[in-house]
């Protein structure tokens, strides 16, 4: 199971966009497969040793890293460095906090420090443009354009990034990471091929994707929608205004995922889905008059139901979208 894993982050991560020309936003990056195995070569949660709880946690930054746990993390270039990305993840339940603590870099000379509200990989985007709760502009934060402004810069889900460039050896600067908990999450990457999750949203109009970058089986095991406490046949779930998809692609942003199918009529017991793709999905809309909720099992398919998929020409499907 631990090599699968790695090799669905690395997978992940390999379709990671850096930094290109005088953009700040990320594109395209050369990064050998050594180099991102080296990142997720440990379990991400065996990552903070054992310390008192009273000291806080602290090491260097990687030009590519992959973050879970609180702690301060100091990136000093010994080169320059022009294409480098942090990926930072949380439990579900919890939001990231970046406070700087010292930055020495040369804006003028193009370096900068961007934080990004989500994960970018590939031009695509997570959370999509339509689940996020700001507009696209406003998850950018640059250090260099708001610097003092902008000192601690909060996520709106359990994952978040940042990129740089450094042009000058000695260049440094220092993030403390911390998690926060998030009474409603929303947008969430699971960590694992295997769990259980229960999404609400109180009568908030907002859309909510939890992410599985893995292919599993989801078993939803109750829904409840607060519009339809009946049984009847309904005219279409977008009509409703409020209904829950299974989703399944190969695409981190769920506005370019296949939906799979639409549930707009709540149940308690049971129902199973297989999804054999890269990222499977399961994203809940509302329309804010209701209190809506789903609670859903997955695990990860075993090597005789991915062949299965694979003879049903099911990545076929994976890769149309």
């Amino acid at each position: 199971m631990e090599r699968t894993f790695r090799e669905q982050l690395f997978l992940l991560v390999l379709c990671l966009s850096a930094l290109k020309g005088d953009s700040r936003y990320i594109e395209n990056n050369d990064i050998s497969r050594d180099d991102l195995y080296s990142v997720f070569n440990l379990d991400l949660k065996r990552e903070m040793p054992e310390i008192p709880e009273e000291l806080i946690y602290r090491r260097s930054l990687r030009c590519l890293d992959m973050i879970s746990v609180e702690g301060q993390f100091t990136f000093t270039a010994g080169r320059p460095h022009l294409n480098c990305a942090t990926f930072f993840m949380a439990e579900p339940n919890e939001v990231i906090s970046l406070e700087y603590d010292h930055v020495d870099i040369d804006c003028r000379g193009g370096d900068f420090i961007t934080v990004f509200d989500g994960w970018v990989m590939k031009g695509e985007k997570f959370p999509s443009s339509q689940d996020h709760p700001v507009p696209l502009f406003e998850r950018y934060v640059d250090y260099c354009d708001s610097g003092a402004v902008r000192n601690n810069v909060r996520s709106n889900q359990n994952v978040a990034m940042l990129f740089f460039r450094i042009h000058n050896e000695g260049s440094s600067f220092t993030v403390t990471i911390r998690k926060h908990l998030n009474p409603f999450p929303c947008n969430v990457i699971s960590q694992s091929p295997e769990g259980s999750y229960t999404m609400v949203i109180p009568q908030q109009h907002r859309n909510c994707s939890f992410s599985i970058v893995y292919p599993v089986e989801i078993e939803i095991s109750e829904f409840s929608l607060g519009h339809y406490n009946n049984i009847r046949l309904l005219p279409g779930c977008a009509e409703t205004g409020d209904f829950v998809q299974l989703l399944g692609g190969n695409s981190i942003d769920s506005s370019k995922l296949v939906p799979i199918t639409d549930l707009c009529i709540s149940f308690t017991g049971p129902t199973q889905m297989k999804i054999g793709c890269e990222n499977s999905v399961v994203r809940m809309v509302s329309s804010g008059r209701f209190i809506n909720r789903v609670s859903f099992s997955y695990r990860l398919l075993n090597s005789q139901e991915l062949q299965s998929f694979k003879l049903n020409s099911i990545d076929d499907f994976c890769f149309s979208n």
